[in-house]
């Protein structure tokens, strides 16, 4: 998913009234401004060409465009771009008196509703946002699974049928799982219908679980009778030390089995990691390709910190500087919260634990 990050944010200014406007914004955001050679001044960069071409270039490597200009013109130069709203950026347009910002592009993923917002705020000027679920103020699938970083089976099908349903005024439980019940105040879930219990469900057209867990504990006449979504936040994270040269194969198997073993669904895998000694090993690389998730080193006197917590190895001493690998890793990952055993097997360490 692409999320507006503030250090990501291009902002392309054709008038001297848009260079005026984009000091303003600078005061309150670290962005990156373009301008024409003639509108040129410190703090700005010129134009690669054209500003057409610098834009379609910036479409490709910023998260989130803002356009002090005519919206005509935007969507003549972004629209070959245009590809999917899982991942295009954040397109927003301002006139160039501040008046009204427009979110043009990818409001909900990537961000551009809330950057509207934001922008707006700052200006004093009207917000123009025409996503269906913000029109009717309600919230929306895709910002939820943003807000939490959680994925989801099928996702473009789901959100089309959740969004079309909360603003159809159909009725769509929300169901969180005890551990996670912490992160629902902070969450956009309006037009949701809250749901305490699986035992006794409400009337409802569907349900959305978020979860960790590989299953839900709904009953199989529950499941299928009403249509159910499961949202899984990005939240375990996995230590993990080899033997040099283990295979992909074996990496993905284990991983895989001591994930099922602590009842998480592999969607929540938020991130692996090892001792620094790792940083070639090409399994650990491809595992982490696999399933789109960060690889997170650490070096020996980072572990050595935490390795008395711990069974020691020698072997594991001798080879790699520290007598344990995978349990110091998922230590620092999760800030102390393990779960579940260590698997050992065909030389391989795996220790998970679960960070918020």
């Amino acid at each position: 998913m692409n999320i507006v990050k503030p250090e990501s944010i291009a902002v392309f200014c054709l008038t001297p009234g848009g260079v005026r406007l984009a000091r303003r914004l600078k005061t309150h955001l670290p962005l990156t401004c373009f301008t024409s050679d003639k509108l040129l001044e410190p703090g700005f960069l010129p134009f690669n060409g054209s500003f057409g071409d610098t834009m379609r270039e910036a479409f490709k490597q910023y998260s989130a465009l803002v356009v002090v200009g005519a919206i005509g013109l935007t969507v003549r130069v972004i629209a070959p771009l245009v590809n999917d709203k899982m991942t295009d950026p954040a397109v927003v347009v301002i006139d160039e008196r501040g008046q009204h910002v427009i979110s043009l592009l990818s409001g909900h993923v990537g961000g551009a509703n809330t950057l509207t917002r934001y922008l707006a705020g700052i200006l004093g000027a009207d917000p123009v946002i025409t996503t269906a679920t913000d029109v009717n103020e309600m919230a929306a699938l895709d910002t939820l699974a943003t807000q939490l970083d959680a994925e989801m089976q099928d996702f473009r099908h789901a959100v089309k049928v959740v969004n079309q349903m909360l603003v159809s005024s159909q009725k769509v439980g929300l169901w969180w799982d005890t551990p996670l019940l912490a992160e629902r105040d902070r969450c956009d879930t309006r037009g949701f219908i809250p749901v305490d219990s699986l035992d006794a469900l409400p009337q409802l057209d569907a349900l959305v679980c978020i979860t960790l867990r590989d299953s839900l504990p709904l009953p199989a006449e529950q499941l299928a009778a009403l249509p159910v979504y499961k949202l899984v936040p990005r939240r375990v994270v996995a230590g993990i030390g080899c033997r040099r040269a283990t295979s992909l194969q074996t990496l993905v198997e284990l991983l895989q089995q001591q994930m099922a073993e602590n009842h998480f669904d592999i969607m929540a895998l938020r991130a692996i990691g090892s001792v620094t000694i790792k940083k070639d090993e090409p399994a650990l690389h491809q595992l982490a390709q696999c399933w789109r998730v960060p690889f997170e080193l650490f070096s020996v006197g980072e572990l050595s910190r935490h390795e008395q917590r711990f069974p020691a190895s020698d072997f594991v001493r001798q080879t790699v500087g520290v007598g344990s690998v995978s349990q110091p890793v998922a230590w620092l990952m999760s800030d102390g919260k393990l779960v579940g055993n260590t698997l050992r097997q065909q030389g391989v360490t795996i220790t998970l634990g679960v960070s918020h």
